[in-house]
């Protein structure tokens, strides 16, 4: 089986791509090893955590700047306050993920066991990354020349929703089914933070990432739902090179075979439908994905985006009968035969 390994929010292609527009920000190339050994530790198991299984606790631990893992305990479940934005930012935000996961599918935190929500925040100098390892999150502080910030409601809900799918359908991190995996993760991010907020669909920007770049940078955010291909546009970063319809679907071996790309595809099906059926995306749309990759009549972990989206229509048919239609017309949209 194919796992999703080394990359982090910010894929190891588009870190690539960077540096070569970017020869003197040695803070691109130098992610991309960190993120390597970041997961490296996870599957040796040399990295320690305080045990208390089966509590959902979060544990925000601070790496001060180091690369060793986990770091000094920063705010752990129930500890005061502390003055330092990033670690209130990430506890809020992790009890908010843990929260949504209980309120709207009834689940136990990521693996449905009570797993402990445990991040590191400012790890490293100038990591350009939010990174979910199968154990923790761990958080860059960007270089403040491209990246401002990874701590971030949607990428905190899409890195750990990568968790989620592991315990679930484990779709495998290559090709049509890599990149559903990845759009699960998208999807489940940005409606995450609508919930946090209280946004209806029609009210929400539909992007993934809004905040992460500088001022100094033209774009909106990686990735736009409903209009893939056009988050950025910027001489340092290249132009958004998401397809918004199966006809131009990317079908190198990059990217996993287009993982990250190629997500455009499902992303916009997901925002059309969504914005369709209208109202809160979590209490409806989000519950028909949901049940497609981690509910009891799911997918396999192969899926392509044609068995994706049959596996929606099915569940949509038991779920809300009444926007099957609707549900039809965004796959066909975006080229998606069913």
């Amino acid at each position: 089986m194919i796992k999703r390994q080394i990359d982090g929010f910010i894929p190891s292609h588009v870190l690539l791509d960077l540096a070569s527009r970017n020869p003197d920000n040695l803070s691109l190339i130098e992610t991309i090893v960190r993120t390597q050994k970041i997961a490296q530790a996870a599957s040796r198991g040399v990295v320690r955590y305080r045990i208390a299984a089966g509590k959902a606790e979060r544990q925000i631990y601070d790496a001060k700047n180091a690369s060793r893992l986990p770091g000094s305990r920063a705010r752990f479940e129930g500890d005061p306050a502390t003055t330092d934005n990033t670690v209130e930012t990430a506890y809020s935000d992790h009890g908010h993920m843990k929260d949504f996961l209980k309120a709207v599918f009834g689940r136990n935190s990521i693996d449905g066991n009570g797993m402990n929500l445990v991040g590191t925040v400012h790890y490293g100098r100038n990591y350009n990354n939010a990174f979910w390892n199968g154990q923790q999150m761990t958080y860059g502080d960007g270089d403040q020349q491209i990246f401002r910030t990874f701590v971030l409601l949607d990428v905190i809900g899409h890195e750990m929703m990568h968790g989620v799918t592991e315990h679930t359908s484990g779709l495998e991190y290559y090709g049509e089914s890599g990149a559903i995996n990845e759009s699960m993760s998208d999807v489940f991010g940005v409606v995450l933070r609508q919930w946090v907020n209280q946004v209806t669909v029609d009210k929400d920007s539909w992007l993934v990432g809004p905040g992460l770049f500088t001022d100094k940078v033209k774009g909106t955010a990686l990735r736009s739902m409903l209009n893939p291909g056009t988050a950025y546009n910027d001489p340092r970063l290249g132009k958004d090179p998401q397809p918004d319809h199966y006809s131009k679907l990317y079908k190198g071996s990059g990217d996993n075979g287009g993982v990250h790309i190629n997500s455009g595809i499902p992303n916009k099906a997901f925002a059309l439908f969504a914005n369709s059926v209208g109202g809160k995306a979590w209490e409806n749309s989000l519950k028909v994905w949901w049940e497609s990759n981690c509910g009891t009549n799911r997918i396999g972990s192969n899926a392509d985006f044609a068995t994706f989206a049959k596996k929606t229509v099915e569940n949509c048919q038991k779920l809300f009968p009444q926007h099957v239609a609707a549900l039809k017309k965004a796959w066909s949209d975006v080229g998606v035969s069913i």
